[in-house]
């Protein structure tokens, strides 16, 4: 009977396509970016087996914990295709915190996972870069993450991304509040431009259009299609912090994701509501003007899919609508008062006016 002999040339992880070399060359670049994102409460290093909090040391009397997690979707492809890693990773984070700040919650940790088939350290250190970018936007630590490199699950050159936040609320300040009623103002923040939702209609124009990322974007000077499109996602937290703060009458926040402003603003309405938007006051940004004269899309379609120049929805007490504006346009916000909150109509969100699509 034959017997195999055993191989004797000494094969190493390396052999099988993972650099454990690039991942240790990895987080010794990142260390100076997690480091300039601390915060009280968070001061410990990366690298331990999971990254420590003292909500204590933070401030909180009685909080409790909101969570979130999200990717950035298929705007990563166009990331991918023109070597402009950083924004995204302002996205990863913009889109966890925001969904965290609608409910009340300060943005307290962040953790993120990288994966990829062979690690490329620069283009990590760059999306570990912008995540550390947003965190100092939304003023939340950077904790901890993972990098996982797994040969032969991506092509090469791909990576994804996902993102993991915590943050806490004093319990009562919680939001949507119990007294959302008739008559309330609905406040709408503007986007700066697709953020992280609709990009797979957006490479579907673009390549129906015959176009390629480095063409000149028709709705933005002096910037391609693909820099213009790579506008990362705008980050609501420290201006809404700053209102929730300064006034009272703040009852409701939506974020306006995928599923535009029809589903999710009936997420943070009481069921005998209806929230009445007249679109004619909404300014529409060019972007989405181009990409629904370029792709043909019919305006439910656009609100359906795309945030359409509102990237945040604040529902306030009629009363102190001024106030909570005047507070959010002082902290940086352009907001205009979009409708307002009615009696429950034919639809959870009912549209007067138009977008203005050619």
């Amino acid at each position: 009977m034959s017997q195999t002999t055993p191989p004797t040339n000494g094969l190493t992880y390396a052999d099988a396509g993972v650099d454990i070399d690039a991942g240790n060359e990895l987080v010794n670049r990142i260390k100076p970016l997690v480091k300039a994102t601390s915060r009280p409460g968070a001061d410990s290093d990366i690298g331990g087996f999971g990254g420590l909090f003292d909500l204590k040391g933070a401030g909180f009397t009685d909080p409790v914990l909101v969570a979130a997690n999200d990717g950035v979707g298929t705007k990563l492809k166009i990331a991918i295709e023109t070597g402009q890693h950083r924004t995204v990773g302002i996205d990863l984070v913009a889109m966890c915190v925001n969904d965290l700040i609608v409910q009340g919650a300060e943005p307290l940790f962040f953790l993120d996972y990288f994966a990829t088939g062979a690690l490329d350290v620069t283009t990590a250190t760059d999306v570990v870069a912008g995540i550390a970018d947003g965190c100092k936007m939304a003023g939340a630590a950077l904790i901890g993450g993972e990098t996982a490199e797994m040969p032969g699950m991506y092509v090469e050159g791909d990576y994804d991304l996902a993102g993991f936040s915590v943050g806490a609320v004093e319990r009562g300040e919680i939001l949507p509040r119990k007294d959302v009623a008739e008559g309330d103002v609905l406040l709408g923040l503007a986007s700066s431009g697709v953020h992280s939702n609709g990009y797979s209609m957006v490479r579907k124009i673009i390549e129906l259009a015959g176009l390629t990322w480095s063409d000149a974007a028709p709705f933005a000077e002096g910037k391609t299609l693909g820099q213009a499109l790579m506008e990362p996602t705008k980050i609501y937290v420290k201006p809404l912090l700053a209102a929730l703060k300064a006034t009272s009458g703040i009852k409701a926040l939506a974020h306006i994701t995928g599923g535009g402003l029809p589903e999710n603003l009936p997420r943070v309405l009481p069921e005998n509501s209806s929230a009445r938007i007249d679109l004619d006051k909404i300014a529409f940004p060019p972007v989405f003007s181009w990409l629904a004269e370029t792709g043909g899309v019919a305006e439910s379609e656009m609100l359906r899919t795309f945030n359409c120049g509102v990237g945040m929805v604040v529902v306030v007490a009629a009363e102190e609508a001024e106030a909570v504006s005047n507070a959010l346009t002082e902290a940086g916000e352009t907001v205009t008062q979009i409708g307002r909150i009615e009696a429950a109509g034919a639809k959870p969100v009912l549209f007067d006016g138009t977008l203005g699509l050619a």
